[in-house]
């Protein structure tokens, strides 16, 4: 299975807010961090918000923080909003078409294989991810709290 790259930057604007630990960053600087699209994350935070993630001030003294603890945000879950139901053949798809749907079983196998994968993303939590805190920190050069 593929990530969207929405998912991906999603993904990393959380890892960064963990790393940071409580401080308040822009997107204009997770963009220079990950060397990525500004634009693109201008997309991603506002659905990073709306499902209670991340809280976002605006003003002088705005900007992005973690909205609950990184051990209490699923990778799962995330990944599950963002990327919403695995499509992964043509007749799992709206509006998709194929012949031998009626008969054929490798739509059952794709969503246990998805289900699998789901589960597995579940099993970690953003504070897994982010163990390697020093080494990730200074890979963005992001001065320690």
């Amino acid at each position: 299975m593929r990530l969207t790259q929405f998912t991906d930057y999603g993904l990393r604007v959380l890892m960064h807010l963990a790393l940071v630990e409580g401080d308040r960053v822009t997107i204009a600087e997770i963009a220079e961090r990950f060397d990525i699209s500004r634009t693109h994350l201008m997309k991603v935070v506002p659905e990073l918000v709306r499902h209670g993630w991340v809280t976002s001030e605006r003003g002088r003294s705005g900007g992005l923080a973690l909205a609950k603890p990184a051990a209490d945000i699923s990778i799962g879950a995330v990944v599950r909003s963002l990327e919403g139901e695995p499509e992964l053949v043509a007749c799992q798809q709206p509006g998709g078409f194929c012949v031998i749907s009626p008969a054929c079983g490798l739509p059952g196998i794709f969503t246990h294989a998805a289900a699998a994968f789901y589960e597995a993303l579940d099993g970690h939590t953003l504070a897994d991810i982010v163990s390697a805190r020093t080494p990730l920190r200074k890979l963005l050069r992001i001065q320690a709290a």
